[in-house]
């Protein structure tokens, strides 16, 4: 064990850290709603002179170029145990798979279907780790949106819901890695983290995710660098693609962490149920993407199962912020859940 846990406060905090700790949890939920869509909204624009592939790999390596100047995330690697590495190695793959694959999507769909088919990942991790009757009836919502709105498009764009529903599943673990990340700090992070780690699981959580996002820049460089190589010789291109790295994989993924290490279940689980409904507006405003009646029912019914479903609760003991830097009792039901009780 480490003594990072002994006496957590203020004065192990470095300076990001206690800004951080001044915000209010809610203002990183809604930093990265707006920007969770507003960069792939971007991305799609882009779609026109490079490849869905190769702004994917643009966007990830850009991501993953900011965390090394910013956190140096590699140092935490030698203070992890095995199971933390395999964590990295499983996320750096996740991340890299469901950005592909999201970009793959919208190429072909409207961002604000792809949007509402993501999250009905959310609801059926809920009703995984808590099987009641809100879940089911909140599933059987969510699961009704997605007909109506496949039934829109399916027979027009079918490999575009192949893609979304691929990126369904690889959001479904990210949100159970994700969690796994925000809530178990590595032992010995404070030490090589420098002073903005200051024993804070906000932090020791963003640098995970920094290692992670290396990880994935690597595995998605066979897939994607030849369809970005057009971007190279066009420094407008270039500069777009890392503008879309920095919305898509940096700011949304960052305030994630920190909404996650701080809202409680219920709170982050109503506040997911907004995201399709800031996808339809993004997709409008930015790409003159008009839903038709028929979309703006089947979001609305996602919204409403996202909004009623139900997250497994965790004994106090296990979300307490002062916990040793192994993970709680309860990680692995926990992984089910976006955020924990603290």
């Amino acid at each position: 064990m480490t003594s990072v846990s002994a006496r957590p406060g203020p004065p192990r905090l470095g300076r990001v850290a206690r800004s951080v700790a001044r915000l209010p949890p809610t203002s990183f939920f809604a930093t990265s709603a707006v920007f969770h869509y507003l960069g792939p909204s971007l991305a799609v624009l882009l779609f026109v002179h490079v490849h869905a592939l190769g702004v994917a790999w643009l966007r990830i390596t850009a991501a993953a170029v900011f965390f090394a100047l910013w956190r140096r995330p590699w140092r935490i690697w030698r203070a992890a145990t095995p199971a933390q590495r395999r964590i990295f190695l499983a996320l750096g793959v996740v991340l890299a798979a469901m950005n592909s694959l999201f970009y793959l999507a919208v190429d072909k769909l409207p961002l604000s279907t792809v949007g509402a088919i993501e999250f009905l990942g959310t609801v059926i991790l809920a009703a995984l780790g808590a099987r009641t009757r809100r879940n089911l009836l909140a599933l059987l919502l969510a699961v009704g949106g997605v007909a109506v709105l496949t039934d829109v498009r399916l027979s027009g764009q079918p490999l575009g819901f192949v893609f979304a529903f691929a990126n369904c599943a690889g959001f479904m673990l990210y949100v159970i890695l994700g969690h796994r990340i925000a809530n178990t700090p590595v032992a010995g992070a404070t030490t090589q983290g420098g002073g903005d780690s200051g024993g804070a699981a906000p932090m020791s959580g963003i640098d995970q995710l920094g290692l992670s996002m290396l990880i994935a820049a690597v595995v998605a460089t066979p897939a994607g660098i030849g369809y970005a190589a057009t971007a190279f010789t066009h420094p407008l291109w270039l500069a777009w693609g890392i503008g879309v790295g920095l919305c898509s994989s940096v700011i949304p993924y960052v305030t994630d962490q920190l909404a996650m290490a701080r809202l409680n279940r219920s709170t982050f689980a109503l506040m997911l149920a907004l995201l399709p409904a800031v996808a339809t507006i993004i997709g409008f405003l930015v790409l003159a993407q008009t839903p038709t009646g028929q979309d703006l029912a089947g979001i609305a019914l996602v919204i409403i199962g996202v909004a009623i479903h139900h997250e497994p609760s965790v004994p106090p003991s296990a979300a307490a912020p002062s916990s040793e830097a192994a993970p709680p009792p309860a990680g692995t039901r926990a992984g089910h859940n976006v955020s924990t009780d603290t």
